[in-house]
């Protein structure tokens, strides 16, 4: 009987030890960039955008650091939401375009994760597909998120409401019908002196800018200061 065919040389590489690894990703990080630089040369047109957006984007944020109004409703908004959920109750957020963006981005921070391990915490974004078509359909666009405060929110929940404009007539339904169903609301928006203000328990309102997409940028950073206060006044970050 013949013998067995010996089987070819197994193809699975050793692993690469610590330094090794880095010094090859280092090593491919250095080459993509010169290939990119090699073949994508920045016109000065656009350049001169992305230095321009740049700098407008930090005298915004500048703008925020030195409004202590805006600093103090954001630890306001924060305190709000520990209480909330150090009571066992849960945080409803909404917004529409990149404030629903916002609005998951609050959510999933909180029932998974920001910068360190640490237990779940109750929130949910008013985003279903489902429930926004069939809403929309049935009973029309502006009661898309009133809808689903009617349906998720109980007294003691917390809405946190993004709306650029502070006038998107979904969102200022939602936060009205929160109020009557005893949730709280924190407004986040780009603007003074909007209805759903008037709506709210706490407003954070941001420097406007020219664009929606600047003050977005500015929520951003608002929504994950929310999360740092949260998380310290709960005993659940390593800075708390």
């Amino acid at each position: 009987m013949p013998e067995p065919a010996t089987p070819p040389p197994s193809k699975e590489r050793e692993p690469l030890s610590p330094d090794t690894s880095r010094a090859h990703s280092e090593a491919g990080s250095r080459v993509d960039a010169t290939e990119v630089t090699a073949t994508l040369e920045a016109t000065p047109a656009a350049r001169a955008r992305a230095h321009a957006a740049a700098a407008e984007a930090a005298q915004l944020f500048a703008a925020l650091a030195a409004d202590e109004g805006a600093l103090d409703a954001i630890a306001a908004a924060g305190e709000l939401l520990a209480r909330c959920l150090e009571r066992g109750d849960k945080v409803l957020a909404c917004g529409n375009g990149g404030s629903m963006s916002d609005a998951i981005h609050l959510a999933e921070e909180l029932t998974g994760r920001f910068r360190a391990d640490r237990r779940a915490l109750a929130a949910i974004a008013l985003s279903d597909p489902g429930h926004l078509t069939c809403v929309g359909n049935d009973l029309g666009y502006d009661a898309v998120f009133s809808r689903g405060v009617e349906a998720l929110g109980r007294t003691g929940d917390v809405l946190v409401a993004f709306t650029t404009s502070g006038t998107s007539a979904n969102v200022l339904h939602a936060a009205r019908t929160a109020r009557s169903a005893g949730l709280d609301v924190v407004a986040i928006t780009g603007r003074h002196g909007t209805p759903v203000a008037a709506t709210a328990t706490v407003t954070v309102v941001t420097p406007g800018g020219a664009w929606a997409d600047r003050v977005q940028e500015m929520h951003t950073l608002v929504l994950h200061t929310l999360i740092e206060i949260v998380e310290a006044s709960l005993g659940l970050s390593a800075g708390s």
